[in-house]
């Protein structure tokens, strides 16, 4: 393990065990199996964990499918509410403990990480608001009942049972926290399934949750591998509902599962987020703004805006100043307060990405920097730009999940044509938009299709605001009121009086 300094806590939790948790105990997989999580920053072992199978999920959603109808179901609103509170009150408690597993499980830089953790127990805290104010409404009977006498017609809102959580590696804690925030505000029970390679922090989650006093089965735990227990959490027939984050291929395939049972789905899976710089743009902001669009979380990150459309009286100096910038990045392990990009989540992902800019350099774009790798230890890559990319490179047209930036001129000053270029992509997740022109940031905003656009700023996601993607990029939306819907039933009523 890495010999920067790491709080008592979190080495005691590392010296401890990772199991499963299923109706409120803690146990071992049922086959016996456990995998290993490293450090991606150093390759050194951290610790060892449970892996359950389709066996584990099974009693999992039966413990989730017993506390839904049981003492969950029938707490009042506030009280429910009262619950997600003192989770979140439990987070802040542990923040450095979670923050440091994150890092060490994840790569990601420890300031990052931090405010992320905070993140977490702010959604618990928006989400128990939202729990105390679900509610029904009340509307005109049909005309051929209010013809037989008086009628009231009104509508309930109801948790649609057991979820199924499955949640990718690139930010766990608070991919696990945004599903179950709102899934447990709306009343259902969950089987939350982390990834495979990032494990750690969710079984402490599990940990806080329980002494924060959920009944027991109403969030159960299982880490497993996709094929195994994320399979068998999908085709279950006692799920009613899958939520997931990963890849728009997994995404797929979860929903043809999920379409031979009509089960309810969301899915938020890949971006290839554009970013459009105007001639106007104020360079001071732009040239850091777009960089970390790309370069933040090191690139794995769905939102991240790697393909940047510059009007070209810019074009050049917006690239001299990301150039400056990402070569000025400090690379190393999360815990050094003075890193800005840590390495990438396995050796897999790192081959992976520079298989992409092997392709750029054989292309006809121009490196302006980065493009290498590290030789000592950690799945290190550094910031990349391309410069005089086409639509038709590899490196345009996929989600790349690392430090690698795309970036083409234009010179139209049609807007029309600037969206065309926008929306030549079949995501459409986020993007944003540098100018000092709001005339020209609304009307670009309103072409560019994406279920989140940012003006002089990117990613600006929060608890309140609505995130999800059109085309390839997914089904719903996470955050905001629109999160919590995604676990609710709509029950119409009529009374004949």
């Amino acid at each position: 393990m890495t010999n920067l300094p790491i709080d008592p806590a979190t080495r005691a939790v590392l010296d401890g065990g990772f199991p499963l948790l299923i109706g409120g105990q803690f146990v071992s997989g049922s086959a016996g199996q456990s995998a290993t999580s490293f450090d991606p920053a150093t390759g050194e072992k951290l610790a060892d964990f449970d892996l359950g199978d389709a066996s584990d999920i099974d009693a999992a959603v039966a413990a989730a499918k017993s506390a839904f109808g049981g003492p969950w179901r029938k707490l009042q609103l506030n009280e429910r509410a009262r619950l997600l509170r003192a989770l979140a009150r439990g987070i802040e408690a542990n923040a450095q403990l979670l923050a440091e597993l994150e890092v060490l499980d994840n790569g990601m830089p420890l300031m990052l990480a931090q405010m992320i953790v905070g993140n977490c127990a702010q959604l618990f805290d928006y989400y128990a608001g939202w729990a105390e104010r679900i509610e029904g409404t009340t509307t005109e009977p049909p005309p051929h009942v209010q013809e037989q006498g008086e009628a009231l017609t009104y509508t309930l809102k109801e948790p649609v049972g057991v979820v199924g959580l499955i949640v990718p590696w690139n930010v766990p804690l608070s991919m696990a926290c945004l599903k179950l925030a709102p899934s447990l505000a709306a009343g259902c029970t969950v089987v939350l399934k982390p990834a495979e390679e990032t494990p750690l922090s969710a079984v402490v989650l599990g940990r806080l949750i329980g002494e924060a006093g959920f009944p027991d089965g109403v969030v159960n735990i299982v880490n497993g591998r996709g094929e195994e227990a994320g399979t068998a959490l999908v085709a279950h027939p006692d799920v009613a509902k899958i939520s997931f984050t990963g890849s728009t291929a997994v995404g797929k395939s979860i929903a043809r599962e999920c379409a031979g049972s009509m089960k309810k789905v969301s899915l938020e899976l890949g971006g290839k987020s554009p970013v459009v710089v105007f001639p106007d743009a104020d360079l001071s902001k732009a040239v850091p703004g777009v960089a970390m669009a790309t370069f933040f979380l090191q690139g794995q990150n769905c939102m991240a805006g790697t393909r940047i459309f510059a009007h070209r009286d810019i074009y050049e100096p917006l690239l001299e100043g990301m150039a400056a910038f990402a070569e000025n990045m400090k690379l190393g392990h999360g815990l050094d307060p003075e890193t800005m990009q840590g390495p990438l989540i396995s050796k897999r992902q790192q081959e992976r990405v520079m298989g992409f800019i092997a392709d750029g350099k054989n292309s006809d774009a121009r490196l302006v920097t980065g493009g290498t790798e590290w030789d000592g230890k950690g799945n290190f890559v550094s910031p990349t730009i391309f410069a005089d990319v086409d639509p038709s490179m590899r490196i345009v047209r996929e989600e790349i999940f690392g430090p690698v930036m795309a970036v083409q001129p234009f010179e139209t000053d049609d807007l029309d044509e600037i969206a065309a270029l926008a929306n030549d992509s079949p995501y459409g997740l986020s993007g944003s938009v540098w100018t000092r022109d709001l005339s020209i940031a609304h009307r670009t905003v309103s072409r560019i299709r994406s279920g989140h656009v940012s003006v002089n700023c990117h990613g600006a996601v929060a608890a309140n605001i609505p995130f999800g993607g059109y085309r390839e990029s997914g089904w719903g939306r996470e955050f905001g009121r629109e999160g919590m819907e995604l676990y609710l039933e709509t029950k119409a009523v009529t009374l004949a009086l």
